[in-house]
């Protein structure tokens, strides 16, 4: 599944009055503001969960048989009075700024994602900045899936999308596997959630496969397993660490970035970076990591950039 976390600044061929055109002449349409957007959204999103429902009642008290398969359907004709999924929900709350989608109108907008708890879990939750082994579906509002996985799959949080990384990290790891007769693994106490996001917090403007611009998302996760403190660049500084600006996206933190850039070198962003601030120096020699794993940052000569982020 590609869950890249592409919401930066991708622009649509369009034929329509008033658009700008690129240098080839090609008419382009840049991406709506990110508060027009969410208010058509969240809307949309509160209309489907008032009128839609799952089977609940499955999971609230499952048979011996029960397959844990979600099924949305709308409250009408037998369903009429099953419990809406907005009742069901819990709201997560993700303050999105204009920049974290490479946009420049300075928009800091709230949005929520709806979450609904199918299986507790056990075990303790990943960061958004672990690895993580899961099994996942996603859903569009029309009923399609355009994802899925049978089986469970090693995922790094911070290379899928911002409300599919946030999901996951709300849930409990499971601890007991059984072997099934086909010979695939099913974790039978792991965390189980249905997931509901708004398009900023997943593609946004872009179009992604069958998912068209600006679509809300339905997700329902599960979380099998996942590495605590994931180190992806083995640099000595777990992943959820490398998140300077704290704004829950980890590509656009990139100590060394105009050094990377002048000498014609890919932009790597501090969570992949074995070298943060370019200097030539491992990161992992730059910090000290304590008997009790704690990590110290040295800062040498005392100008409050610690050293492995000062080039200097």
């Amino acid at each position: 599944m590609n869950f890249k976390n592409a919401l930066i600044f991708s622009l649509f061929t369009f034929f329509l009055i008033g658009c700008k055109k690129d240098d080839n002449g090609v008419e382009i349409t840049p991406p709506l503001p990110i508060g027009e957007v969410y208010q058509t959204n969240s809307a949309d999103i509160e209309a489907f969960m008032a009128t839609h429902t799952y089977n609940y009642s499955d999971f609230d008290n499952p048979a011996v048989d029960f397959d844990f398969k979600v099924k949305i359907d709308t409250l009408a004709g037998d369903l009429a009075g099953r419990t809406p999924l907005i009742q069901r929900a819990q709201a997560i709350k993700v303050t999105l700024k204009s920049e974290d989608l490479g946009l420049e109108d300075g928009e800091t907008v709230e949005h929520t994602i709806y979450y609904i708890p199918l299986r507790e879990g056990v075990g303790p939750q990943p960061t958004r900045a672990d690895s993580t082994l899961v099994k996942y579906r996603g859903m569009r509002f029309n009923g399609t899936t355009f994802d899925a996985s049978a089986q469970y799959l090693w995922q790094y949080l911070p290379f899928t999308i911002q409300g599919y990384g946030i999901g996951v990290s709300k849930l409990k790891k499971g601890t007991q596997v059984r072997i099934n007769d086909d010979g695939t693994s099913t974790y039978t106490d792991s965390g189980m959630g249905m997931f509901i996001i708004p398009s900023a917090l997943g593609y946004y403007n872009n179009v992604s496969g069958s998912i068209p611009a600006y679509e809300n998302l339905i997700f329902v996760l599960e979380l099998g397993n996942f590495v605590p403190d994931t180190d992806y660049d083995n640099d000595g500084i777990p992943s959820w660490m490398e998140d300077l600006n704290g704004n829950g996206i980890y590509d656009d933190d990139n100590t060394d970035y105009t050094i990377e850039r002048r000498s014609f070198q890919v932009a790597t962003p501090n969570h992949l970076d074995s070298d943060d601030d370019g200097d030539g120096i491992p990161t992992k020699d730059e910090i000290t990591i304590n008997a009790d794993g704690t990590i110290s940052f040295p800062d040498t000569d005392k100008d409050g950039i610690p050293d492995y982020l000062d080039k200097d």
